[in-house]
């Protein structure tokens, strides 16, 4: 682990000016001028004790503080409430208004691989380990409640919130009955049910376990929402093969029930002129892309099986089925498409491993593209397409994942790689910077997921994702370092 690995980034790849929401997003090295928070947030990242037992487990800016709580594994869970024993792997999570100034959590687990549901809710699979949890907390991390919301899915990862109150959240795999075992090798034959679908869960209750079938069945990782073209927009995190940029489309405003509408229309993103576009090469930042979308004709899927026997369908194969039918009609290729948030018409979203070679095929050993990352912006009034910020080594952004918005607009970036990762802000004037560190001894290279700021915008709320979870409530002066 490289501790001092960031001491003075100011800003890894923007572009020229450019009109509409693009317009901030410059590459500072290149205006000649420092990141304009060098030397507050970067590199002065400070050790900080946490209030729930003065462990210290992260480092940030001096003067913030945090609290953890609801640390759990596999061996040793944390008994929720409801009697529910809390999974692990904590990962997406959204934050709504909860009564008495409280704060509802809806949080994800993404759990693999066939097992029972947890909690005491009836679970979509009672075979599926995976779900959500919903925690009513104070800004201070304050922990006043907390229960199972939706039960037997598998690889809940991100998500997504919905401004009529509800968490969208998001199964990042295909498995099933009717496909084969996936990378972790454990058989499917144990499911009941298919799983790659979205859900939705609404804040404070309980959700009603219904796929929402026509927005696919793939590696879902994340969604945001466009309530002015009633449009749900879907990233796609397939590690070993290109992944899309998806939205879908109703055929009709929501019901009165308020739950997305069932009937819509699957697409993917493709650039216009372009057929099957590499957007996992690296960019010049420069380039704004007129998109269009091609329809999906077949987004829900099942395979021939026998119950009680291995399927004879491969799970890439399956894993590949919704991208392949947008590809063949020209849809672009990203490097793992994963976190995304809606701001001011324009959705951003993070292509983890994007920014390096053009890839000609598959690459089973590194992912799809072999870059450090990249951010992503969908104009979604003028349907254009720009890469604002691009990293060109691990030192300056180490692989981006879930992505959420201040109430100023900074976006803050969870990083997802294995040597020392960090939250990083990136501001409307391309500047990146360090909000915070995960130090906590022997996991120190965990996943930071689901930062979500509380609806007054006084705390971020985030995640460690690992086998042994863990959530942060962070507080500080926010406007003072630029978040």
């Amino acid at each position: 682990m490289h501790v001092n690995r960031r001491t003075a980034i100011k800003g890894a790849v923007g572009g020229a000016l450019a009109a509409g929401p693009f317009a901030g997003f410059t590459n500072a090295a290149a205006l000649g001028r420092p990141g304009a928070l060098a030397g507050t947030a970067v590199g002065s990242l400070v050790p900080v004790a946490d209030e729930r037992d003065g462990a210290v487990r992260l480092h940030l800016p001096s003067g913030f503080s945090y609290r953890s709580f609801h640390e759990s594994s596999a061996s040793d869970p944390a008994i929720l409430p409801d009697g529910t024993r809390l999974p692990a792997r904590h990962d997406g999570m959204g934050a709504f208004a909860g009564p008495d100034g409280s704060v509802l959590l809806v949080r994800n687990h993404e759990v693999n691989n066939p097992q029972p549901a947890f909690g005491p809710t009836k679970p979509y699979d009672k075979r599926g380990g995976a779900g959500t949890t919903t925690i009513q907390v104070t800004r201070y991390g304050e922990v006043q409640d907390a229960y199972t919301s939706l039960s037997g899915t598998m690889m809940n990862c991100s998500g997504g919130q919905m401004p009529w109150g509800a968490w969208v959240t998001c199964e990042e795999t295909v498995n099933g009955p009717d496909v084969g075992p996936d990378f972790t090798g454990a058989s499917n034959v144990p499911l009941q049910k298919r799983h790659g679908y979205v859900f939705e869960v609404p804040a404070g209750g309980l959700s009603d376990a219904r796929p929402l079938r026509k927005a696919g069945r793939f590696a879902h990782e994340a969604v945001s929402y466009d309530p002015a073209e009633d449009v749900l927009y879907l990233t796609e995190d397939n590690f070993a093969f290109p992944s899309g940029f998806y939205r879908y489309v109703a055929r009709k405003r929501r019901d009165p029930h308020r739950h997305l509408d069932r009937n819509g229309q699957l697409q993917m993103l493709a650039v216009k002129g372009t057929p099957q576009a590499h957007l996992e090469a690296h960019q010049d930042t420069t380039t704004v892309y007129d998109v269009v979308w091609v329809d999906i004709d077949e987004p829900d899927f099942e395979f021939p099986y026998t119950p009680g026997e291995t399927a004879p369908t491969s799970n890439d194969t399956a894993i590949n089925f919704v991208g392949d039918q947008g590809r063949a009609k020209g849809a672009a290729h990203f490097s793992r498409c994963e976190g995304q948030v809606f701001h001011d018409g324009v959705v951003y979203f993070t292509a983890t491993q994007g920014g390096g070679p053009a890839m000609t095929g598959p690459d089973n050993r590194n992912g799809y593209g072999r870059g450090w990352g990249q951010v992503w912006a969908y104009d979604t009034r003028s349907a254009t397409l720009r890469c604002v910020y691009q990293s060109e080594s691990r030192e300056v952004l180490d692989f981006p994942d879930n992505v959420t918005t201040s109430p100023r607009g900074t976006l803050v970036l969870c990083e997802d790689h294995d040597e020392g990762n960090y939250l990083r802000g990136l501001t409307t004037d391309g500047d990146l910077f360090s909000i915070a560190r995960n130090v906590i001894g022997g996991a120190g290279n965990d996943e930071f997921a689901g930062s979500t700021f509380s609806p007054d915008g006084h705390t971020l709320f985030v995640n460690i994702q690992a086998s042994r979870g863990l959530t942060f409530a962070i507080w500080g002066d926010w406007e003072s370092i630029g978040v």
